[in-house]
């Protein structure tokens, strides 16, 4: 029985049921300990039944400390309940044994400084709250006199417990540390409680004395599995103990490292193998097992003869026979009354108003508003009269009113969707009080502006003084109540959304005479109203009901009772008042407030009406304030809670009796019962407990039921909890103007379990969740809005705000000032909670209070919170009242602009849906391999170019061995020929070299290196030379003189600290002999700031080659042997390994040959190159090429772009260039940089319309977004979108494809994103969900072949497979060039031979992943075209989850998460992901992308973020070719080195 009852008023603040029996003090403690006792610390020796818990005993110097931390601060009443705190508080004492392990976050100290107390303003009490706020400024903290000292909560408790002790017993609870959750349902494992299973606690990780046992000895309970993932975080060695990142980093991973329950059976398939779980139902999980429930009917709603026809009609009576009688007593802010409306003014001035509206609105053909148009009432808290005037004049009138809130400015939370409302309701008219028209915001010209979103509106203001009296033969048509719309009454949906509800003259007619039959009114009762008149319980009791009765109401303005909270009560005493209608904020305002006053007497009231008495958590105010004013006459009966809502007006109400014997009902509702919304009469053992009081019963003339809350309206059994019904003609009919959502909710028919509706009559939704109780009785448990379904449970946002509030909440939060809602992510609810803390609370304070507030809710709720953020006061968006605006507030930390101050995230711990880790599967067999192909029809994936062998062309360069023949040949046959044009930034000629000038000079530069540098044939010269002419010469200098040239990016200049320790690497690992460069740099080796950066006594020795000698060699030196070195090129990859590679003189004229007859070059042609020269193919194409070839080779170094972005562009378009090579930095300098001036450079005769070719030059992944905005943006000056494509080179082969002149145009496809996770290839449809654009990286140069083979098996792979590309081809370099002489990489990487298959083939290995597609178009030589796409670098893909992922698609997804990431690198550091972002905002922004990217990763990627650091922009290290140097930031993150403006700590 839910409803036991048990006459004990002063023991009803204590929200368990008792029964009958021991009643005194000590049975109160006796009760009390064996509720909480089990999670108390006890000493030792006291309870054997947890062999390994430590113990500490109850000191009382903890006790005391406790009392007086306590007594500091008033809670929010609405959720206050002094044993829901003690509950709360033993739940948080099991967690304290051991020491606090969350990592803390990290903040810059800008940031933090931030929060200093005189950079806030305390929260604006003056703006009033619906459901919160604070009353006294001495309330929210420090007693203001001596006296006061001993708060109010301190001396309620004491009032309610009689003793101090009983608050103290909890005490030990408070203090610090926290330690491994241990289940609720472990302490009492005797006991036979469900079980359910808790989330881990996420805070802390157990130390060595971490308890071994999972329950007690000898218990049966069944071990709940918990849940989260965290066993895939097992932590790496290796963690340099200096640095604080990874200590926290280690931290967080031993935090993580927590069981995870077993994998469940069944899935849902998103699409690909790759499955979401789907929460199992608990086969343990409570049922409901009633009867089906009883629709339950209200008494007859008697008629009383002498009730008048309709409400107009009323107010015509007593407008008529009693003139004088008081209507209405307003008060000014010292609570004098400030204004007596009576029933004669009232008639009068409505019947004036009613006049004017018809008759002076526009023109007497076209008048502005007609009977049944609608027009919208704004006028302040603190104007009733006027209000009630203009409403009766609108009922006069025949017009339909709208209340609404007073705008305060244009953009008010919310004021936009009622905007939208006032428009949909067509309204053109706004009556206002004159005070409130000269309030608001006005133009210079005086004219009030069109608010956001709102129509036009004429204001029309309806003081009697500025109206014109109406004819002596006018009067209002007063007929019966009818079906016409009488008022709409707004409404906030839990998405912000405003809807109006109609209600009919005849619904609001019922509507008082129920209210009036419920409540027992008599003709000229005084009544005392807190509320707000315009909506709701305000409107219903103080505006409507009390004239159909004659009564006389008194109200109390908000601002009053800011000043006064006890002003109501003082109001009831002074007109000796029946009836109160107030909120339970009111009550509790009252009690803090209240300091005894002696002349205070309640006995007058026979009704103290709870309008918020539907949220649970109003029973501890309606307790603790009978408890108090019991002295004061105040009597049980009279506290009579209420259930309303929009759609169903008054839903029920407790009558008052006489009978003080007859007890109001209770119930103890088990909260995990109510989870899953079955109604379970808790026993007292357990802390998870909700008390509900019942809100009386069902109204006169109604009929009630409940129904399951989604799918078919289905009645609920009995035990079960459902949305509550009414079917009434008191109720609203229609949401104005919208027909779908009316059917949903104003036309429902109950079903029974045979499928039959149970009435023919229509039932309304209430929107509240409850059930109907023994008797008849109604209770309510919560809104249909505040309801959060997480993994199949329903949570009530009420609740968690309840348990949030109970831990220690005077300290960090702002009473009130709490917001929880949910957010969907990755197809489940997750519970976000958002408060206000105080300015004053430390970093450390306010985080340990976060880490107490989700063990406190996982212990209560069993349920995890995924984000807990803290905003800084007073920053949240209000409601016209001062409340929490709700869904804005969820707007914003959705989109980013919360701007909190501390955020923590729980995803490891809540998301317990991903997809199960991928198992690798043993490896098959090779012949099975084979065969499985055969059967299933796919090609083993392999390609090539076309043969070398098999072309025939006049390569006149072809005879010759070696590249130092072609050039002697070149300046004997064409000497003029000019082979380089070097341009400056202006984009005029700086040099250029004909076939003879190269020649003489690198004869010049060979005798200097013999007879300067004394070399030997073979020695190694570093060339450490900025892009131009001067490079190439010294090239060829090197060659006739026998050397091997290396060529080195000279330092920065302005950066020497940081590029010239890799030139010196460069030049040590090569093992020059003799370093060769300008006159310049030679300067720049030796200089001060080189000396401070790397010892430079080292250096060998240095060659100027500005001044050269003027003879010539003896004679050019000539290899012997095409195999031997000709050059070697060194480079830096994106993991940061320096690797050089040796190129051997066959292999260098092979790779002329191909890119010659790829890009079919020859010296009629020019090509524009803007490339860095120093390594792979743009070193080739910069220094080669030209020489083999014979084209002239337009010299543009990217560094000029800087200063000059269009550079490159123009040079292409003035000497009609044909191909162009250029590489990703260059493409995105001119996408930014000339982005907004392409009709001036059209203006200037930029032409791109002669370009064949466009290559970027790339050794990635084609940055398909940029290739396309480059088309895109270049399109209008000519660029045809086909030119522009990518080539691909790596290590062990410089250049593998590159797209020439012929064959078809680069192909691009879309693939799963999800399929490519488990190495395979998945082709989609264009804009699919998880799809991913690759483009493919040119064409198969000639003399090329390339296989896909499996990286760790080594066999070949089929087409449908993601695998490691390996190359074949003449020009693949010979072999690493390393100090170390590391023999296995190199035959790993050089000499791979395939396991089965093919296996005599030596290929390279690329140390890329990509695939083969055979598409439809042919290749110039007739066969269906083959293409490579490139995914990207084994070395740079993280394997996570068993599936492996590119960071460059993490990348992209956290870019687009929100418009400050400007840019993004992942890694991963001990299984956990990393993510740091670089800001383009205010650092204020910081913590609002830690949510967002979290989301975003879970969303596409289904992986849990771990780490998020957010840094400044540049901080993200990128190598010369643009690319992300993602192991040199991990390096840098790990040594603390970033100064990062945020580092978060995902739990």
């Amino acid at each position: 029985n839910s409803a036991e009852h048990g006459p004990y008023p002063h023991l009803t603040d204590f929200p368990f049921l008792f029964l009958a029996g021991d009643i005194t003090q000590k049975g109160y403690e006796k009760k009390r300990s064996k509720l909480i006792g089990a999670y108390l610390p006890q000493p030792p020796g006291v309870d054997q039944a947890l062999p390994q818990e430590r113990r500490t005993p109850v000191t009382p110097s903890s006790s005391s400390r406790y009392h007086r931390r306590r007594s500091s601060g008033s809670r929010d009443e609405r959720y206050r309940s002094d044993v829901h705190t003690e509950a709360v508080q033993a739940a948080l004492a099991k967690h304290k044994e051991r020491k606090m392990a969350v990592p803390m976050p990290s903040k810059r100290r800008s940031l933090v400084v931030q929060t200093s107390m005189d950079a806030y303003t305390p929260p604006d009490t003056s703006s009033g709250s619906e459901d919160e706020g604070s009353v006294q400024g001495d309330s929210q903290g420090t007693p203001t006199s001596s006296q006061g000292s001993i708060n109010m909560e301190h001396w309620i408790s004491q009032a309610i417990h009689g003793s101090t002790t009983s608050t103290t017993s909890s005490s030990s609870t408070q203090s610090g540390g926290s330690g491994a959750a241990h289940r609720l349902a472990d302490v009492m494992a005797q006991t036979h409680i469900e079980n359910h299973s808790a989330p881990p606690d996420v805070t802390t990780y157990t130390s060595e004395h971490s308890i071994q046992v999972e329950r007690p000895q000898g218990s049966t309970a069944r071990v709940a599995p918990k849940y989260g993932n965290a066993e895939l975080m097992e932590t790496g060695d290796g963690v340099p103990v200096s640095s604080r990142v990874s200590a926290k980093i280690q931290q967080l991973v031993n935090t993580l490292k927590r069981p995870k329950r077993p994998p469940l059976r069944e899935f849902f398939v998103d699409d690909f193998e790759e499955l979401l779980e789907v929460q199992q139902p608990d086969p343990n999980q409570p049922k409901p097992e009633g009867a089906q429930m009883l629709a339950m009917r209200g008494e007859q709603l008697g008629v009383v003869t002498n009730w008048p026809p309709s409400l107009e009609a009323a107010l015509q009576r007593w407008g008529t026979i009693s003139p004088k009688a008081p209507c209405l007593t307003t008060m000014d802010t010292n609570g004098k009354p400030l204004y007596i409306l009576t029933y004669g003014k009232l008639w009068t001035r409505s019947m004036k108003v009613a006049y004017n509206i018809l008759h002076k609105l526009g023109t007497k053909q076209e008048p502005m508003v007609r009977p049944g148009d609608r027009v919208t009432l704004v006028f302040p808290n603190n104007d009733p009269a006027a209000f009630m005037v203009a409403f009766y004049g609108c009922l006069l009138a025949e017009v339909v009113p709208v209340p609404i809130e007073v705008p305060l400015t244009r953009k008010d939370a919310g004021s936009q969707q009622i905007g939208f409302l006032l428009g949909s309701c067509g309204v053109t008219v706004a009556l206002t009080s004159d005070a409130c028209h000269k309030g608001l915001p006005k133009s210079p010209t005086g004219e009030i502006p069109q608010f956001k979103g709102w129509p036009k509106l004429l204001w029309f203001v309806t003081e009697s003084k500025h109206l014109s009296k109406p004819p002596r033969d006018w009067f209002p048509h007063i007929k019966d109540a009818n079906n016409d719309t009488a008022y709409i009454e707004y409404k906030t949906c839990k998405d912000g959304s405003v809807l109006g509800v109609t209600v009919t003259r005849i619904a609001l007619l019922t509507h008082c005479q129920a209210l009036t039959q419920a409540c027992g009114y008599t003709e000229a009762e005084t009544i005392v109203n807190v509320l707000d008149f315009k909506k709701d319980v305000g409107l219903w009791h103080g505006i409507l009901t009390s004239v159909m009765n004659m009564m006389h109401v008194i109200s109390i303005p908000y601002s009053l009772m800011k000043v006064n909270p006890l002003s109501w009560i003082q109001k009831v005493c002074q007109y000796k008042a029946k009836v109160a209608c107030v909120k339970s904020r009111d009550m509790h305002w009252a009690l803090v407030a209240h300091r005894d006053q002696r002349d205070i007497n309640l006995s007058s009231l026979r009704m103290l009406i709870v309008a918020d008495g539907a949220n649970p958590w109003s029973i501890s105010s309606c307790d603790a304030f009978l408890n108090v004013f019991q002295s004061k006459g105040l009597r049980q009966e009279v506290i009579c809670p209420c259930a309303s809502s929009p759609e169903a007006l008054t839903v029920a109400i407790r009558r008052p009796t006489d009978d003080s014997n007859q007890p109001p009902g209770r119930g103890v509702l088990s909260m995990h019962g109510l989870t899953y919304g079955v109604i379970r009469v808790d026993s007292e053992e357990k802390l998870s407990v909700l008390t509900v009081q019942d809100v009386g019963l069902v109204m006169p003339g109604a009929i009630m039921c409940s129904v399951k809350p989604d799918g078919v309206p289905q009645l609920c059994k009995t035990d079960e909890i459902g949305e509550l019904c009414v079917c009434a003609i008191a109720t609203g009919t229609s949401y104005y103007g919208l027909s779908g959502m009316t059917k949903n909710t104003f036309e429902v028919f109950p079903m029974t379990s045979s499928g039959g509706p149970i009435t023919e009559y229509p039932f309304i939704r209430t929107g509240l969740l409850g059930f109907i109780g023994p008797g008849g009785l109604v209770f309510v448990i919560g809104k249909m809005d505040g309801l959060m379904v997480v993994s199949g449970r329903r949570h009530n946002a009420d609740d968690i705000v309840a348990t949030a509030l109970a831990v220690e909440p005077m300290k960090f939060v702002y009473r009130g000032r709490i917001a929880v809602f949910s957010v969907s992510v990755l197809h489940d609810e997750r519970i976000v909670i958002v408060a206000e803390q105080r300015p004053d609370s430390t970093e450390e304070d306010s985080f340990q209070w976060m880490s107490r507030v989700l063990q406190a809710i996982d212990s209560i709720h069993q349920v995890g919170v995924y984000c807990l953020a803290l905003v800084p006061a007073n920053t949240l968006p209000k409601t016209p009242l001062g409340g929490i605006h709700l869904s804005e507030t969820k707007q914003l930390f959705l989109e980013g602009s919360l701007h909190p101050c501390n955020v923590l995230m729980c995803p490891h711990t809540c998301v317990t849906n991903l997809p199960k880790p991928r198992q690798k599967q043993p490896e098959i067999g090779p012949a099975s391999v084979m065969v499985g192909n055969l059967v299933s029809g796919k090609r083993i994936a392999q390609a090539s170019g076309r043969d070398l062998g098999q072309i025939e062309d006049n390569d006149q360069a072809r005879k010759f061995l070696f590249l130092s023949e072609v050039l002697q040949w070149r300046a004997q046959t064409t000497p003029d020929h000019v082979l380089y044009t070097l341009l400056n930034c202006r984009g005029t000629i700086a040099n250029s070299l004909t076939c003879v000038q190269l020649h003489k000079r690198a004869e010049k530069i060979a005798v200097m290196l013999m007879e300067r540098g004394h070399l030997q044939d073979g020695d190694h010269v570093a060339l450490v030379y900025p892009p131009g002419i001067d490079l190439i010469a010294a090239f060829y200098g090197c060659l006739y003189a026998g050397c091997v040239p290396i060529t080195v990016r000279p330092p920065h200049p302005q950066n020497i600290a940081t590029t010239l320790p890799t030139v010196k690497m460069i030049v040590e690992v090569s093992r020059s002999a003799c370093l060769m460069t300008t006159q310049l740099i030679c300067k720049l080796l030796r200089s001060r700031e080189a000396a401070a950066a790397v010892d430079i006594r080292t250096w060998p020795p240095v060659l100027d080659t500005d001044d050269l000698p003027k003879k010539r060699p003896a004679q050019i030196y000539k290899p012997s042997n095409p195999e031997t070195l000709a050059y070697l090129d060194f480079s830096v990859s994106t993991t940061g390994m320096l690797a050089g590679v040796k190129m051997s003189h066959a292999a260098t004229s092979a790779f002329c040959r191909s890119i010659k007859l790829q890009c079919e070059l020859y010296p009629s042609r020019e090509v524009a190159i803007c490339l860095d020269p120093y390594c792979g193919l743009g070193f080739v194409l910069w220094c080669l090429c030209s020489v083999y070839s014979g084209h002239q080779s337009i010299l543009i170094p990217p560094s000029e772009l800087e200063t000059n972005p269009a550079l490159w562009l123009l040079a292409v378009s003035q000497y009609k260039v044909r191909d162009t090579f250029c590489s990703y930095s260059v493409m995105e300098l001119c996408t930014k940089g000339l982005g907004s001036q392409t009709e001036s450079l059209k203006a200037r005769g930029l032409d791109l319309s002669r370009v064949r070719t466009c290559v970027v030059v790339a050794e990635e992944r084609p940055r398909i977004a940029l290739t396309q905005s480059f088309s895109k943006l270049f399109k209008d000056l000519g660029l045809h979108p086909r030119a522009v494509s990518t080539s691909l080179g790596c290590r062990v082969n410089l250049a593998i494809c590159l797209q020439g002149t012929s064959g078809p145009d680069p192909t691009t496809v879309y693939v799963d994103m999800r399929a490519l996770r488990h190495d395979r290839v998945r082709l989609v449809e264009r804009g699919s969900p998880h799809s991913l654009p690759l483009m493919e990286s040119g064409k198969i140069l000639p003399g090329v072949r390339i296989i896909i083979a499996n990286p760790e098996t080594k066999g070949p792979l089929g087409d449908s497979h993601l695998g490691e590309i390996w190359v074949h081809s003449t020009h693949n370099a010979s072999g690493y060039f390393t100090i170390y002489g590391d023999e296995s990489l190199q035959s790993d990487h050089f000499n791979s031979r395939l396991s089965f298959g093919d296996t005599q083939t030596i290929w390279a290995r690329t140390g890329y992943l990509g695939f083969l597609r055979r598409t439809e178009l042919t290749d110039a030589n007739g066969e269906r075209h083959d293409a490579l796409y490139v995914v990207g670098a084994l070395d740079e893909a993280m394997e996570l989850r068993g599936m492996r992922y590119h960071p460059i698609d993490i990348e992209t997804s956290v870019i687009r998460a929100h418009k400050s990431i400007t840019e993004c690198a992942v890694f991963t550091w001990t299984n956990l992901l990393v993510v740091v972002v670089e800001l383009d905002g205010s650092e204020q922004e910081a913590l609002d992308l830690v949510p967002l990217v979290t989301n975003v990763v879970l969303e596409e990627h289904y992986l849990i973020v771990g780490v998020v650091v957010v840094v400044d922009i540049g901080v993200i290290p990128i190598n010369s070719r643009g690319e992300k140097q993602r192991m040199h930031l991990r390096d840098g993150f790990l040594a603390d080195q970033l100064d990062p403006i945020y580092v978060a700590y995902n739990m």
